[in-house]
């Protein structure tokens, strides 16, 4: 189909918007990647996609479309960790913290990364990753390796400058083909979204309400664990109520600064990963709930 049939359809107002078909969703997306639309047509759609706003559907679809291009390599016994790709901002990363806590479990921890897209501007698990050595059940991938037809869009996406409904998508490629997987949310309208596009792709998927919506805890959130048979179970967890009393911060965090609190933490820091690696044990089924797994962390 021609490209500007998209742009049409989310581009001309509120009154004459529509939504797009799975299929036609999936069909815009395989044109994107194949280079068939001008970066200028895939701005434009970009834009008026965000602003019309994406359905459920249409995210299947783009997913759809995505996977077809993605380089696999499987990873036994892995949680996939879906970050935003646009960084944390203000606080510490603490997954190399919680990785080192779960190596006695055997759980591998699968994390993606790239150039920092927009729009937060904060620091990357790429930037993790050429700062920090990762303890070996950390399986970082880059996305020029897994997945270069998406990666070749961050020029654009850059100077669109902009969130998009590429920022929904993707956080959980599963180019691990793990069985579980824990993303982040900030704003709750999505939890439902990310659940109809990514539980069918796991055999367990959870979605927190986490720090600077990554799918780490750093103060009371909530939890939401889905499994194929659609059922939903929501969980609110208190890091006060496991002797926790870590204080966010409000500032802006350099890479310098975020560095050294992951080499050298403190103990609230430690803590707070080991709560964070109960919450993912309990996600990929090596505990009957948090508090189970908590008390094999000696938490």
């Amino acid at each position: 189909m021609n490209f500007f049939k998209y742009i049409h359809a989310v581009g001309t107002g509120v009154k004459r918007n529509r939504d797009l078909s799975m299929d036609e969703a999936k069909d815009m997306m395989s044109q994107i990647l194949q280079k068939k639309a001008h970066n200028e047509e895939i701005a434009a759609f970009l834009l008026g996609w965000r602003l019309k706003p994406e359905t459920t559907d249409e995210f299947r679809g783009v997913v759809e479309a995505c996977e077809k291009y993605i380089k696999y390599q499987p990873i036994k016994n892995s949680i996939e960790l879906g970050y935003p790709f646009d960084g944390k901002v203000k606080n510490p990363y603490i997954f190399t913290l919680v990785a080192k806590i779960l190596q006695p479990t055997g759980l591998n921890i699968v994390l993606t990364g790239d150039d920092l897209q927009p729009a937060k501007g904060g620091i990357t698990t790429k930037d993790i990753y050429k700062n920090i050595d990762f303890s070996k059940n950390i399986h970082y991938f880059e996305r020029e390796d897994y997945f270069k037809e998406f990666a070749q869009l961050t020029d654009i996406r850059k100077k669109l400058g902009l969130r998009t409904g590429l920022n929904t998508i993707e956080k959980l490629p599963n180019v691990a083909k793990s069985d579980f997987a824990i993303s982040g949310v900030f704003h709750k309208p999505y939890v439902k979204k990310y659940i109809d596009i990514f539980a069918p792709k796991y055999k367990r998927v959870a979605i927190l309400q986490g720090n600077e919506g990554t799918p780490e805890l750093f103060s009371k959130s909530r939890l939401w664990v889905a499994t194929t048979d659609k059922q939903t179970d929501q969980y609110i967890i208190e890091p006060k109520k496991y002797g926790i009393v870590y204080e966010k911060s409000w500032q802006k965090i350099t890479m310098q600064d975020s560095i050294k609190q992951i080499q050298n933490p403190s103990n609230e820091l430690i803590k707070l990963a080991k709560l964070n690696a109960a919450i993912y044990m309990f996600v990929a089924q090596k505990a009957n709930t948090i508090d189970e797994a908590c008390e094999m962390l000696n938490l």
